[in-house]
């Protein structure tokens, strides 16, 4: 049995060890939160024509809905991210599970539109709190040279949850109405949450930063190593953080530019993705394509970002992960500017869409398991919380921003064009980032040999 020094540093144990099965269940149980997340984010989009229906409504009077869902997100993931940081990632993710798995719920029974509005924007508040902090809790523990695989598997767990909204909306809202999918999309969280109590733990990580029940951190490690002698350890306490919010940490002099850089990044990548996932098929439309040829074009967007989010991780894991992400972006923008050129034949601009998906939507992903691993353990869930709140306010533009370039007149060609320019602004975004960090490692390091 190998035993270690008698104090420890959590985050070397991880990263000293393989991924071990109780790690891998973290995992999986992440990526479960998460593609929920995903089913009730995309019910809204699924399940709106029989809503329009059913109450009679004009189109633009749909709007609020998906608004208030994506208002929601943003609103949950600024607020929620420095409570995880005060008392724990575990405790504020069972209570964003639980929170938007019961307005899920209740907003089936809505009786009028303001109703069901008021309550989508309830959901988009747990929404908007489960998700950055499954990715915090993922990140603290994988060992470092496979967090970003691990992190952004996990993260395709949204793009699975967001395609099986769609596959069970087809028979629900036929068989059981449209009520039936809210239904489903509450019950889901709410079994799986007794799953969770009992197996999820809190992150060793935030554990010992906060010195609290450093126990229950040796019965953690055990598990991932169960052949360690971990008799009479005692932990090895980080730096006190600054005092203050964790928001406040966001900008300290050493997080400052990287902040502000990652949340640009974010802005301009979740604008691309979201004006795309909103507008591509009514933009596919006006060639003379079929609905259901539009369809399909723009989901395979979707399955080029799965598919590019594990390239990447395996990627992000060998090289240096800003280049690798900073390159993805470059080449969106010239795959998205394809697209208009390409309408007239089918296939190709499937094929087009597909690596659009697969290098900004994968991006994205990648993104995600940036942050975390930029921030310290003091502000991490508040850091990728924040990002990714930023991150919706460019949702809300670029879903926004579709209507409005439409209305301009613009070619085809010249509007997919346009769209590419965030994504060569996020691609350069990372490099500058990855140059930043570069020269603060360096810089660290002559002081620490100093």
């Amino acid at each position: 049995m190998p035993a270690v020094p008698s104090t420890i540093d959590v985050a070397s144990f991880i990263d000293q060890r393989r991924v071990s099965p109780y790690q891998i269940m973290i995992v999986v149980l992440c990526f479960l939160i998460v593609a929920i997340d995903g089913f009730d984010t995309a019910a809204i989009g699924f399940i709106a024509p029989a809503i329009r229906a059913q109450w009679q409504l004009a189109p633009a009077q749909l709007a609020p809905v998906f608004g208030a869902g994506l208002f929601g997100l943003m609103v949950g993931a600024l607020t929620i991210g420095p409570f995880a940081d005060r008392f724990g990632r575990r405790t504020v993710l069972l209570l964003s599970v639980f929170f938007f798995g019961l307005m899920s719920l209740v907003s089936a029974w809505s009786t009028s539109l303001d109703m069901l509005i008021v309550l989508r924007f309830l959901t988009g508040l747990g929404l908007g709190g489960a998700m950055p902090n499954a990715i915090t809790l993922t990140a603290e523990y994988c060992p470092e040279k496979r967090r970003s695989l691990l992190v952004m598997t996990m993260f395709c767990g949204f793009t699975v949850g967001s395609a099986l909204g769609g596959l069970a909306s087809a028979g629900l809202v036929e068989a059981y109405g449209w009520h039936s999918v809210l239904v489903v999309g509450g019950v889901l969280p709410l079994l799986l949450l007794p799953v969770l109590w009992v197996l999820l733990p809190e992150s060793a990580r935030y554990l010992v930063t906060t010195g609290k029940r450093l126990d229950e951190v040796t019965r953690t490690l055990r598990r991932i190593s169960p052949h360690t002698d971990l008799q009479g350890a005692t932990y090895r306490l980080p730096p006190r953080p600054p005092a203050g919010s964790p928001v406040s940490h966001l900008f300290r002099p050493d997080l400052l530019r990287g902040t502000l850089l990652m949340w640009l990044a974010f802005f301009m990548s979740m604008l691309i993705i979201y004006l795309l996932s909103s507008w591509l098929p009514t933009l596919l439309k006006t060639t003379g394509v079929s609905l259901k040829t539009a369809a399909l074009i723009t989901m395979m967007f979707q399955v080029g970002g799965t598919l590019g989010a594990i390239a990447l991780g395996w990627l992000m894991d060998r090289a240096n992960p800003h280049y690798v992400l900073a390159v993805a972006y470059v080449l969106a923008a010239l795959f998205i500017a394809a697209i208009g050129s390409f309408t007239a034949t089918p296939w190709l601009v499937g094929t087009v869409v597909f690596l659009a998906g697969f290098c900004v939507s994968g991006g994205q992903v990648g993104a995600n398991a940036l942050s975390a691993a930029f921030y310290p353990t003091d502000c991490r869930a508040t850091g990728v919380s924040w990002a990714n709140g930023i991150g919706r306010i460019g949702s809300v533009v670029g879903s926004m921003g579709g209507g409005a370039m439409l209305a301009m007149g613009l070619t085809l060609p010249a509007l997919f064009a346009v769209v590419g320019i965030p994504a060569i602004v996020a691609g350069l975004t990372l490099a500058m980032l990855g140059v930043h960090r570069a020269r603060t490692q360096r810089l660290a390091s002559h002081a620490v040999r100093a």
